[in-house]
């Protein structure tokens, strides 16, 4: 098993080149399952979450060709309408096969998903809104049945904001008869992106960036090609770690208009931001200075920062609160974080640090995708040497991470 051994205390100095947002790829490749054409698809990330996915479409019957960071596919043979339990329990993102099997084939059949342990996030969202829109559904030895003839348009008003529940009610809604209305529907650009993508393969979808989409059912969809938006999460990991580690560092091919909240919280710290098209640069000199936040759905401060923020406020100048609103275990990482020095305590679903000096290396372990990045960060603003494990999680988000950080200054060396 793969580790990294990072010797901290270099400052970060240079360029690095912003890959593809996993969390709108794994949407955008489900969806060509929608047509029996080619979907052109450039700026993929190379990750491992993203050769979970085109593994499971591959066994479906999905034509495939990877050639670096673009990905053809193809739908006009798919013939097994099945995402097994062997794909799926180390992807949660796999349940977004449904929709779009549902509604161009009538039939799917979902391993519950797995993914990540920082919570349990149900697909009962995703299982109400296909009821509402006609499908016969049951759960049976750990999987999803879902039968409909055909889908039929209607309003559906999710319980709560979910993301992946958002992205497969409305793939699925493009091939429903008549109107289909998602209120209360997530407004992440990750949604967006698969959204313009929808469109460019025929679908007729009004209110893309808002709560509210509707959508005009429509017969068949065609090919279309499209690049997939930057990765903000990665964009924001690296930021934290110029923040943290010091340094003068540009991110190219970074999306700064959905970076809002982040930008705004690192100038808070202390970090002098600049950015143009499609670039950011951030230097800082000093100590950060302890930020505090709050996490919540798009447009606000994203969970998915929550872990790498916490590692920069650790030797940060003052005390900061961090509050975790959407998933019910999303600390994991702090236990890892203490061991390196910081002075970190939870109470209920609040996390309070008290910035200290200095970390000192030491052996952690990640315990999920975002956790990892954040020791990461904190290993590179550590005194002496840190073991990173289980690194096969930061491996599902992150593309070469290592090659990055290294190009940049940083010490940092993958080893087995």
């Amino acid at each position: 098993m793969d580790k990294l051994l990072i010797r901290g205390g270099n400052r970060l100095s240079g360029e690095i080149a912003i890959s593809g947002a996993k969390n709108a790829a794994l949407p955008i490749l489900c969806a060509g399952l929608l047509t029996a054409d080619t979907v052109q698809l450039t700026n993929v990330p190379r990750l491992q979450d993203v050769a979970t996915m085109l593994k499971l479409l591959l066994q479906m019957g999905l034509r495939v060709e990877q050639q670096g960071e673009k990905v053809t596919l193809n739908g006009g043979a798919v013939d097994k309408l099945e995402a097994p339990y062997e794909l799926v329990k180390t992807m949660r993102a796999s349940i977004l096969v449904l929709g779009p099997l549902l509604a161009r084939f009538g039939e799917a059949r979902v391993s519950l998903p797995g993914g990540c342990a920082i919570g349990s996030r149900p697909v009962d969202q995703h299982i109400k809104g296909l009821q509402a829109m006609g499908a016969d559904i049951a759960i049976e030895a750990g999987y999803i049945h879902a039968r409909a003839k055909k889908l039929k348009g209607t309003r559906i008003v999710t319980d709560m904001i979910t993301v992946t529940g958002t992205e497969n009610l409305l793939m699925a809604a493009t091939l429903a008869d008549g109107e289909t209305v998602l209120e209360n529907a997530a407004r992440e650009p990750e949604v967006t992106d698969l959204a313009h993508l929808l469109v460019a393969m025929g679908a007729r979808i009004e209110g893309i960036g808002t709560d509210r989409l509707v959508i005009q059912g429509v017969g068949h969809l065609h090919g279309a090609s499209h690049a997939v938006i930057a990765d903000r999460i990665e964009s924001a990991t690296f930021l934290c770690a110029v923040a943290a580690a010091g340094g003068d560092l540009t991110l190219r091919n970074a999306r700064t208009d959905i970076l809002d909240v982040a930008l705004d919280k690192l100038r808070e710290a202390g970090v002098i931001v600049t950015s143009g098209d499609n670039w950011v640069r951030a230097q800082m000199a000093t100590r950060p200075k302890a930020v505090s936040f709050r996490t919540t759905e798009y447009p606000g401060f994203p969970t998915d920062m929550q872990a790498q923020f916490m590692a920069m406020n650790c030797i940060a100048e003052g005390s900061s609160r961090v509050v975790e609103t959407i998933f019910e275990n999303r600390f994991m990482h702090v236990q890892e974080m203490n061991r390196l020095g910081a002075s970190i305590t939870i109470e209920g679903h609040t996390a309070i640090i008290n910035g200290v000096d200095k970390l000192v290396g030491a052996p952690v372990m990640a315990t999920d995708l975002r956790a990892s990045a954040s020791l990461v960060i904190a290993a590179l603003a550590a005194e002496g040497e840190t073991v990173v494990d289980r690194i096969y999680h930061l491996d599902r988000g992150y593309d070469r991470m290592e090659v990055k950080l290294s190009a940049v200054g940083a010490n940092i060396q993958r080893v087995k």
